[in-house]
């Protein structure tokens, strides 16, 4: 997806939730689409530098999460972590390295995924749920730290 086609997609959003996308949210939203994985809201201000003020980037990322820009993800090590929400980078799964606490994407090749959605098909149906959509988190070692 084009910057412009990301931030189309992402003012519209924020006008329906009656919110503007203001330059702080626009550096947030230009920070996360330029990483693979959820961040950190401390990797988050490394990468924004002085850009913006901590209060602001945590303003911004609750605007976001509360418009379903930005998914809020609790992952290894209790970090909370932020990305982009799936309906702007498509479907994934993230792999979690519980040494360095690093969160990588991962798009299952078809197969697999099918075999994912067959899981939690039958999970619903075990608990007498009915499952809206699912996401996988693998936790281990990354290859720096295996």
């Amino acid at each position: 997806m084009t910057t412009r086609s990301l931030e189309t997609k992402v003012e519209q959003r924020l006008r329906r939730h009656k919110a503007r996308f203001t330059p702080g949210r626009r550096r947030v939203v230009e920070a996360l689409a330029r990483v693979e994985g959820p961040r950190s809201a401390a990797e988050l201000m490394e990468s924004l530098g002085s850009e913006l003020p901590l209060s602001s980037l945590y303003r911004s990322l609750a605007v976001l999460e509360e418009a379903g820009i930005v998914t809020r993800h609790f992952g290894a090590r209790g970090v909370t972590r932020y990305e982009l929400a799936e309906w702007l980078t498509g479907h994934h799964h993230h792999l979690v390295c519980l040494d360095c606490g690093t969160v990588e994407d991962i798009a299952l090749p078809q197969p697999y995924e099918e075999k994912v959605e067959e899981l939690v098909e039958g999970i619903g149906t075990f608990a007498s749920f009915t499952p809206l959509g699912h996401s996988l988190e693998v936790e281990g070692r990354c290859s720096r730290c295996a």
